[in-house]
């Protein structure tokens, strides 16, 4: 008795606590909550049908390019054009770049893959562009660079004493060198990047061929096939379901339709003169490639995405990583659009189609549309309706249009189908990240230009990798630890584990 008289005031006031907020429930829900509901699922509803028909309109074109194989770079004779090139000895001479920052785990394998490139050695020069802040580190790439300088290969190394600029900066600063006044063309790779022996034979021929061509681009290699880094965990698996669409379906649709994709700033090939056409590069947002290919597209330069040529690469393996990846990459795009969306409109030199693609699809819908929807409609307006019974969600727009997306994006990776549901809580979790970042870079507000460099972690990741797996077989049957998931490392070798049951 004496308990019960104890705990009665306390119980008291948590039930008059309950009691109040259903009250205020009750009160605001009909009159208040559900107008706002209905309100927001019109506008989800709208940007939902937008997002269904852009993908729709490209899953026909895709179709249609595969049933009638005309794929852009296929109409090109492209042995015709190697012959070519080896009878009359007309080699351009190509300058290659490779920007890089602190990449103590991968500056070997980019620096040696571009040096192996097959080309007559007096037709290329090796830019290796090193932004590195660590002294160490650039005495490092600086002898790797002397290396390969011995072995005969052009190679330059170049250094700055600040960042001005960040990537767009080094590389504008390397086409100013005297040295490269008589290139034609210049090949792009991050630091993270491995090129194939034969990838200027795969894509210099295309820019001789056709002189309105500006850019060739490559597509990027997650390599499950080979030794990289696509089947290291759960997360890369989700990035590479992603990224295949984007190449697969986005970069492909915009070759073969009107000439213009955005660059990816990397694997990839430019006509130098299309550049200076284009005013150069610029740093006035995060995605200088997407920032450079609009501008050159608008001075009527015109792109050719090549799908079956792809160069390995590395994805983010930290979830660190790839959330700051993805702001830049959802940040830049916004904040391009709010600064050119008047001189795509005023420009005379393209066609009201293409404008009408670059506004409207390229930027509206794939850059801001995609993410908002996936966040306040999935993330918010859909649970809200729940707790609302006086509010129903049209069926076609909460389950066959959101379905008919997700099945239309995950078909371009079909050995990861039996992971559509991660894939799907994966970009929900991201769409807020992307969401908020969109935003940002629409008002210009902080953090609009910033700018840090994805981690790559090369073959210290599989290192890891390995050891996190040894572990975990030896600790079958023990206590898992507390600290599971406390820091990066713990949270990969979760995924990894996880990836492995499955």
């Amino acid at each position: 008795m004496r308990n019960l008289v104890l705990q009665e005031p306390e119980e008291r006031v948590t039930n008059d606590v309950t009691s109040s907020l259903s009250y205020a429930w009750q009160c605001i829900r009909v009159p208040v909550i559900a107008p706002l509901l209905w309100f927001a699922i019109f506008v989800c509803a709208a940007m939902s049908i937008m997002l269904f028909i852009e993908r729709v309109y490209m899953a026909i074109i895709i179709i249609c390019v595969k049933v009638m194989r005309k794929k852009r770079y296929t109409k090109y004779k492209l042995d015709a054009m190697k012959e070519d090139l080896e009878l009359n000895k007309t080699y351009p001479k190509v300058l290659i770049q490779i920007p890089m920052y602190n990449e103590k785990e991968v500056y070997k394998l980019s620096i040696g893959a571009a040096c192996s490139i097959s080309w007559p050695s007096d037709r290329f020069i090796i830019q290796v562009l090193d932004d590195s802040t660590n002294e160490a580190l650039r005495v490092m790439v600086e002898l790797e660079c002397r290396k390969w300088t011995d072995k005969g290969v052009n190679v330059k190394y170049e250094t700055r004493n600040n960042r001005n600029g960040y990537k767009a900066g080094a590389l504008r600063e390397g086409l100013q060198k005297q040295y490269v006044e008589d290139c034609e063309y210049v090949a792009i790779f991050d630091a993270d990047f491995q090129p194939e022996e034969n990838f200027l034979w795969r894509t210099t021929p295309y820019l001789q061929e056709n002189p309105e061509l500006g850019l060739v681009q490559a597509r990027w290699k997650f390599a499950y096939d080979e030794p990289m880094n696509a089947d290291e965990c759960l997360m890369t698996r989700l990035q590479e379901m992603s990224l295949d669409y984007h190449f697969s379906v986005e970069q492909e649709v915009g070759s073969s339709t009107c000439s213009f994709f955005g660059f990816n700033g990397t694997a990839g090939v430019w006509r130098i003169q299309a550049i200076n056409d284009a005013g150069g590069w610029k740093d006035r947002t995060t995605v200088e490639d997407m920032d450079l290919a609009v501008r050159a597209s608008l001075k009527g330069w015109k792109f050719l995405f090549v799908g079956d040529l792809s160069v390995k690469n590395e994805l983010p393996s930290t979830f660190k990583a790839y959330r700051y990846q993805q702001h830049r990459w959802s940040c830049g795009p916004a904040n391009l659009f709010r600064k050119m969306t008047k001189e795509i409109i005023l420009c005379e030199r393209v066609s009201t189609w293409k404008k009408f693609h670059v506004i409207y699809a390229f930027f509206f819908v794939r850059k801001i549309i995609a993410h908002w929807v996936t966040f306040f409609f999935y993330c918010v307006v859909i649970p809200l309706s729940a707790l609302v019974p006086e509010v129903a969600l049209p069926k076609p727009i909460a389950i066959y249009i959101p379905a008919t997306i997700t099945f239309l994006n995950a078909i371009c990776t079909p050995r990861s189908l039996h992971l559509v549901v991660f894939w799907i809580l994966f970009e929900n979790v991201m769409s807020l990240h992307r969401t908020k970042a969109a935003i940002i870079g629409l008002l210009e507000a902080n953090r609009v230009n910033e700018w840090v460099v994805t981690e790559k972690l090369g073959n210290l990741m599989k290192q890891k990798n390995a050891k996190a797996s040894k572990k975990s077989r030896s600790q079958i049957g023990e206590r898992p630890d507390p600290c599971i998931g406390a820091d990066n490392g713990d949270v990969y070798a979760t995924l990894c584990n996880l990836q492995s049951s499955i």
